[in-house]
């Protein structure tokens, strides 16, 4: 836990009234409109640079010339067949990436909408594993002010900025409309999920603005949390002597981002709601037969406030009624024609021309006097298809249903529930923010960095039946959803089937097409295909959840990623966590035979062996077609097993949810199995191959390494304290035999009296000093388990770590470098040894909080925010990249690892498992190895946590206990 207050006495740094007038504050502090104390802000007139992009140094060059040609090749292949390649350095985005990001719209695995700081809606991703990064400029907030009977007017789009044409006479288009914003008086502010942009006297000098977005991302909440809306509420507060009539407009293309609004078909339709909730339908045919989407813009109606609608218009000069005519009417009236709600569905749009809409909320503002208008847009998107897979519905069609008219459901519920959804998220962040032993720039560094559960290209599906196989589904809301039937098992000729255990009669074999059609079947009963144990009833069921790697590496739940990213949703949304977790165990069982080219040496191999922890879930048919990556042979790895391991217990350990042990338990026993054949001496410890083995994808590694040898230990570690949980102790003793060989061994090869060299080899890095050195001591610690080291042995390393990794690059002011020489020189091996990862250094901060070293933790983790989201860093916020060089060139942006940043919050909040470890004494090597018979015998009587009243949900030959 921190003890004493942690930001040495300096200054709130982001004081509100800094950046908007106190008597603002004070005028707008009702109904959540005015922006937390805490929060990351920006001017609106602040300078959106261009981000500098990361490049490989002529030696990097030459060393991958071979890598390069065959990934080139491999690109071409994949395009041909209408595909994108999980990884593509060669193809450069239209939209050159900016420091403008704000809050994402939306929950979780529904697609998702970015809005930058600024007002532009970007970073469209509808369809899975694709972002739209360019803005649509006509998705605009825009105000109308009339004062003194009409004599005193202000016009403006709601956003600053220069567009293009803007000014020409002869334009049709949204650069006819008033850009007349400067930006200087007015303010955003980010806590995610939600957002404020504060217009103090911007258009209007005597009118005060709020406008706040807020989207159901809501921890613990599985129904909220999955909708894709987001509520825009502005408050007006009027500061002047007159009446201000006052209308705001709301405008929207129908696109899914890039240039899909010219595609052509696309149809637009008014509607009236429930409870004064009124607006737009946009009917969005998409391209490449993939699911079409609906939009909803809608305002609510209220005694204070009226709603209009335009239900079309165009940004072609030949279009029926243009986005200029659009501004003029709203310009002069003020308001659109009651009429229009009565027009019905528009003309569908030709090729090459536009269709938008606007919704429009009057309202009058008494001298002195505060209104509040509310707004609400929603994606009804049912079906997710991928590439060479199958279509399933989304997680939130089990409470809307599969109908385009769910858009209209969604916003309506979002206008008359949002109040809740703030109060629930208050209640979750208030805690964390009102704790004064922490740092401010930490405390909504921790919420922001959640962004990327909405916009890392989150899928969450409701059932693993292909939506094609499925009955048409009814909402859960009107009436209860039956159980699914499962698919019918489709077995190949040439399939292999691997797979020999069993846990409660449910087989998990698994048939796969090595034909390449991408077919995988699990055999499950009706009454098991929802769930994979008999004993999680329907509460459990959440369906199932796919987030990106990163928007660059298009892999679906990157598993040596997730290893850093997953406190997040352990801590948020648990049983997300739990589902993960089981899929990747049955994949541990199972095997695809079909070749693969890996691309870094040329060779071939097979997709998916037996045993290994695959790499990821897959890009373009994910469950089914696990290990898109391709690089490397990832069943060689050395990391991944380990991290599922210990990702395992760790779960297991925090939930107490033994029916999940019991589940994964086979898969457990089976990874560390399958890394006997690493261990070539017998010694109990594994080395490595001489390639890069681990995430570190790019940086080899010889012999016994710190990172890969720390994981295995804590493994080991983590697997016999499972084993007696479950009674299992045979398979604790092995693991304790293990261990106390290969603790002696580790210590021996990479002690060095500070800290553990980065491998046994004899390279001219081999002395290294890896930020990442003690990563399985972090998940010891986080696990509730006995510290693999000595407590001097680990404050000691994690010294070295601070001293050099840290604070001789730049002063501690970028983050921990990844490599760093004995002698102060960064390690300049590769690219990844003198990267600054930015996941990493919170891993580290969040190891030295275990070990009592909270100021090198804060002053460690401060780095990655002062050069990602400080004012003076290098623009990262909201798209935090996996690591940046320490001249602040980033590579891979908004990327998964930097979630990490909540196993700080979990090392801060003390030892959050449920399950008492096993005071099994496994950690005591002074003693001689002849020993370990009878010091394990004397230590595994008392404190073993007995659990045969739970045997019920579990096969007697794991627990050896009759139930």
């Amino acid at each position: 836990m921190v003890g004493g207050k942690l930001f040495h006495g300096r200054k709130n740094s982001w004081p509100p009234q800094e950046y908007i007038n106190r008597t603002t504050l004070q005028l707008l502090d009702y109904d959540s409109a005015a922006p937390p104390e805490h929060a990351w802000r920006r001017k609106l007139n602040s300078h959106a640079g261009i981000l500098k992009e990361f490049n490989v140094t002529f030696k990097e060059a030459i060393q991958m010339v071979r890598l390069g040609i065959r990934l080139w090749h491999y690109i071409r292949e994949e395009a041909s067949h209408g595909r994108k390649a999980p990884i593509d350095p060669f193809t450069r985005i239209s939209c050159k990436p900016s420091a403008s990001q704000g809050v994402p719209l939306g929950g979780m695995g529904s697609g998702s909408i970015s809005r930058g700081f600024r007002g532009e809606f970007k970073h469209f991703q509808i369809l899975p594993g694709t972002c739209e990064t360019s803005p649509i400029m006509a998705n605009q907030f825009s105000i109308f002010i009339s004062r003194d009977g009409g004599n005193k007017k202000f016009a403006s789009v709601l956003a600053p900025g220069q567009h293009e044409g803007l000014g020409k006479s002869s334009d049709q288009g949204i650069s006819s409309w008033g850009w007349n914003l400067t930006g200087q008086h007015s303010t955003y502010h980010a806590l995610f999920p939600r957002a404020w942009t504060i217009y103090d006297g911007e258009p209007d000098p005597e009118l005060k603005i709020s406008c706040r977005q807020i989207s159901p991302f809501i921890p613990h909440n599985y129904r909220e949390s999955s909708l894709p809306v987001a509520v825009y509420v502005y408050t007006l507060a009027n500061t002047g002597k007159d009446r201000a009539k006052v209308s705001l407009l709301f405008t929207w293309a129908n696109s899914i981002g890039g240039i899909s609004h010219l595609s052509g078909d696309h149809v637009n339709e008014p509607f009236i709601g429930e409870d004064g909730v009124s607006g737009v339908l946009l009917h969005h045919k998409t391209a490449k037969d993939n699911p079409p989407a609906t939009y909803a813009i809608a305002a609510c109606e209220t005694q204070n406030a009226s709603v209009s609608v335009l239900p079309c218009f165009g940004l072609n000069e030949g279009s029926c009624i243009t986005a200029k005519d659009m501004w003029g009417t709203m310009v002069q009236e003020g308001q659109f024609d009651r009429e229009n709600f009565n027009k019905g569905p528009s003309m569908a749009s030709s090729p090459g021309e536009t269709n938008c809409a606007a919704v429009c909320a009057s309202t009058w503002v008494e001298p002195h006097g505060k209104c509040t208008v509310a707004f609400a847009v929603a994606w009804s998107s049912p079906k997710v298809k991928f590439c060479k897979g199958k279509t399933y519905h989304r997680r939130y069609t089990r409470y809307y249903g599969t109908s385009e008219t769910a858009a209209k459901d969604l916003v309506h519920d979002a206008l008359t529930n949002y109040s809740k959804w703030e109060e629930d998220i208050e209640k979750w962040q208030n805690p964390i923010l009102k704790d004064d032993r922490l740092p401010e720039w930490y405390k909504f560094t921790l919420f922001n960095e959640l962004y990327f559960l909405v916009a890392g290209g989150t899928v969450w599906i409701d059932s693993s039946i292909p939506a094609e196989e499925s009955s048409s589904i009814k909402p859960i809301k009107m009436r209860k959803r039956k159980a699914q039937k499962a698919e019918p098992s489709v077995v190949h000729k040439t399939a292999t089937i691997v797979q020999e255990d069993t846990v409660n009669g449910i087989d998990y074999s698994v048939d796969i097409d090595p034909i390449g059609t991408g077919e995988m079947t699990s055999r499950y009963s009706d009454e098991e295909e929802l769930t994979t144990s008999k004993c999680i009833n329907d509460s459990d069921d959440v369906g199932k959840f796919l987030y990106l790697e990163g928007v660059e590496y298009i892999m679906w739940c990157t598993y040596d990623v997730h290893f850093y990213a997953s406190f997040a949703l352990l801590e948020l949304f648990p049983k997300i966590e739990l589902s993960i977790q089981r899929e990747f165990a049955k994949a541990v069982l199972s095997e695809d035979t079909r070749k693969v080219k890996f691309l870094a040496e040329g060779n071939w191999g097979i997709r998916k062996v037996k045993g290994a922890v695959p790499h990821d879930l897959g890009t373009h048919d994910p469950w089914h077609e696990m290990n898109a990556y391709n690089i490397h042979d990832t069943s060689r790895w050395k990391d991944l097993n380990p991290k599922f391991v210990l990702q395992v217990y760790r779960d297991f350990a925090a939930t107490g949810d033994f029916s999940f042990g019991a589940d994964v338990w086979p898969a457990v026993c089976a990874a560390i199995e399958y890394m006997d054949q690493f261990d070539r001496d017998n010694d109990g410890l594994i080395e490595n191959d001489g390639f890069p083995d681990q995430t570190y994808d790019a940086w080899t590694v010889h012999g016994i390494s710190s990172y890969c040898g720390s994981l295995w230990l804590a493994a080991l570690q983590a697997a016999a304290a499972m084993a007696i949980q479950l009674g299992d102790e045979a398979f604790a003793e092995k693991c304790r035999s293990k261990f106390m060989k290969a603790i002696l061994v580790f210590e021996d090869k990479l002690w060095n009296g500070s800290y553990f060299n980065y491998d046994s080899g004899s390279s001219s890095n081999s002395k290294s000093i890896q930020a990442d050195q003690l990563a399985g001591q972090w998940y010891t610690a986080s696990s509730g388990l006995p510290d693999l080291f000595s407590e001097s042995k680990i404050r000691s390393a994690l010294q070295k770590i601070y001293d050099f990794n840290v604070m001789k690059v730049r002063g501690g002011r970028m983050g921990a470098v990844n490599g760093m020489h004995p002698n102060g020189k960064v390690d300049e091996t590769c690219m990844q040894s003198r990267e600054i990862w930015t996941g990493v250094t919170y891993a580290v901060a969040a190891t030295m909080i275990h070990a009592g070293m909270e100021e090198q933790a804060f002053t460690t983790a401060e780095g990655i925010f002062i050069a990602g989201w400080s004012e003076e860093g290098y623009g990262y916020s909201f798209q935090t990249p996996e690591g940046w060089t320490t001249g602040g060139h980033f590579r891979s942006l908004i990327y998964m690892r930097p979630l990490s940043i909540w196993g700080m919050q979990w090392a801060l909040s003390g030892s959050k498992t449920t399950l008492e470890a096993p005071k099994i004494n496994i950690m005591d090597r002074r003693k001689h190895e002849s020993s370990l018979d009878s010091n394990a015998e004397e230590s595994s009587g008392g404190g073993v946590r007995k659990i045969g009243s739970k045997g019920k949900c579990f096969n007697n030959s794991v627990f050896h206990c009759a139930c």
